[in-house]
Formats: C-alpha cells, structure tokens, sequence
C-alpha cells in the first residue's frame, strides 16, 4: 500500500497558506510529522481524510485518486483530530455503537470488537460512564477507540497523546506498533519522545513545507558530530548562545550545564561531544529555516 502526494498545496486566502508544493510517499508502517504550530501538519491530515480539498495537486492510494473520488480511502480510514468531539450523555459502548453505524460497520462481531478496543485503550471498568463525566486523557483515549473501529488500513493521529498520562501513552504506541506491519499510519505529536519511539519514518515540517523526510537514523545523522555539553559560567554562556543554537539549559549552582548544536565546525573551550538525538535534528532544522 503507498500514498503519494505530489505538489500538494493549500492555499486559505491570500494571506495565509496551509501547504505549498508538498510532496511526499508514505509506505505501509509508520510516519511521525513533527514541526512547530502552523507547521502545516493538520492541514495535510485533514486533506489525506479527505475533509478538505486541496487548492492545487494530487494525491492517489495505490493509484486511485482520492481527491476527486474519495470513498477510496473513506471505507478504509480512521481518523482521529486534534479537536475530537464527544456525545456527553452517551457511555463508551453507546458512543462507539453510534459511531460504527456512521462508518457501516456493523455484524455479529461489533459487540466484541467495541470490547477489545476499550480494553486496549484501558476504559473497560469506565465503559457505561457517561462520557460527559470523563478527564480529557479518557476522551482522548475514546477518539482513539473510535478510530480503530472499522480496521482501517490508513489511520490518522493528529496529536493523538495529548492529554493522556505516561502510562497511557505507552500503551497507546503498543496499541499502534502492533497494526503499523498492515496499515499506514501517520501520526503527529508535539512530544518528540513519542515519535521517536514509535515512528519508523520522520517527516519535519515548517511553513507548509517538507522539510526532510527519513529513517530515523537518516534524520538524526544531520546533526552527528555537531552536538555538544558545556558547563558555563553566565558570560559564557552569552558568548555561546550568540554563536551557536541552544537546544536545553539546566541550572547548577551557579553555572549553567548547556546542550547546543555547533554552528560551523569549532565548539567552545571545554565543550564535549554528546550523542545526537532526534529531538536535536528536529529543532536544528526548523530552528535553522525559520
């Protein structure tokens, strides 16, 4: 199964442009979209959905156009948005019934599915709650449920561990890792951790564009050798941050322990080499082009 989008673009008014000239292929497995707020992350999910039409350019699974004929990728799709709404009064079985009607999934087996996905997502003992009485992670982790109910074949995160506990994510990236060798799933997350530990492939986006896309290895070579630890004192401290890109700082008494990506090819007095990590090639990138 493969995906491909050829210079997709997104054009809102002529002031504000959702994506431009995007172009990318995405294979069975597990795709991580990481960029900054107004990055053009959602707006690529919602047109991959097929809620909204782009202004220019194409997209076909497995050589179907999915822009003017839809249904192709509807009756295989789960989607899960970053604004996911609930019906309060419903409870978890109610809910999930309601919504495998909307999808045409139906049969004897719906009863034990709906079943097996609260489990995976941990809400069995709160099933015939109302909805209107759960945290924002239980929501969260009901849009998830819902997603799953027709086994998709391409299924869209957007932002899908907001609000759920470290636990809760865990389980989830199980949940997901066991489907990724029979689906496409994109995924966007704010929280670089879990991209790293679930994505097989990267994508970096920043201002509607495709910044680089890669195994994760690929992407973080980008920045192998570049990334440094000093411990300085404040004046120091200065020096360094106008010359290079700060990636964390932690306070030590009265010095400062400082991660930072070397701009050039010297790093300062006393600096050492450190392992470089996905989160550093994210923030080299988009830090760098913005």
């Amino acid at each position: 199964m493969s995906l491909v989008i050829t210079g997709l673009t997104k054009q809102y008014n002529k002031h504000k442009t959702g994506l431009s000239n995007y172009s990318i292929t995405i294979e069975k497995g597990i795709l991580g979209l990481l960029g900054p707020n107004g990055a053009g992350k959602s707006t690529l999910m919602k047109i991959i959905a097929t809620i909204s039409k782009p202004t220019a350019g194409t997209l076909f699974l497995d050589g179907e156009d999915i822009v003017n004929s839809p249904d192709k990728i509807r009756k295989i799709l789960g989607y899960l948005p970053q604004d996911f709404g609930v019906y309060p009064n419903l409870n978890a079985y109610e809910f999930l019934e309601y919504i495998a009607a909307l999808k045409g999934v139906g049969g004897d087996g719906l009863r034990k599915r709906i079943d097996m996905l609260l489990d995976g997502v941990n809400l069995t003992a709160d099933a015939k709650r109302p909805i209107g009485t759960y945290s924002g992670g239980m929501k969260q982790r009901i849009g998830i449920a819902q997603a799953l109910l027709n086994d998709p074949k391409v299924l869209i995160f957007d932002e899908p561990t907001v609000g759920l506990d470290p636990e809760e994510r865990v389980r989830f990236r199980q949940l997901i890792s066991d489907l990724a060798n029979d689906c496409i799933i994109i995924l966007s997350s704010h929280i670089v951790s879990d991209i790293e530990a679930i994505a097989d492939e990267v994508a970096i986006m920043q201002n509607g564009a495709l910044l680089e896309k890669g195994m994760q290895p690929d992407i973080v070579k980008l920045v192998e050798g570049k990334v440094f630890e000093a411990v300085l004192n404040s004046d120091d401290l200065v020096v360094l941050k106008a010359k290079h890109l700060v990636i964390d700082t932690s306070r030590q008494k009265e010095l400062t322990k400082v991660r930072y990506i070397i701009k050039g090819n010297t790093p300062e007095p006393a600096s050492l080499p450190v392992n470089a990590t996905l989160e550093d090639a994210y923030l080299y990138l988009t830090q760098n082009k913005a």
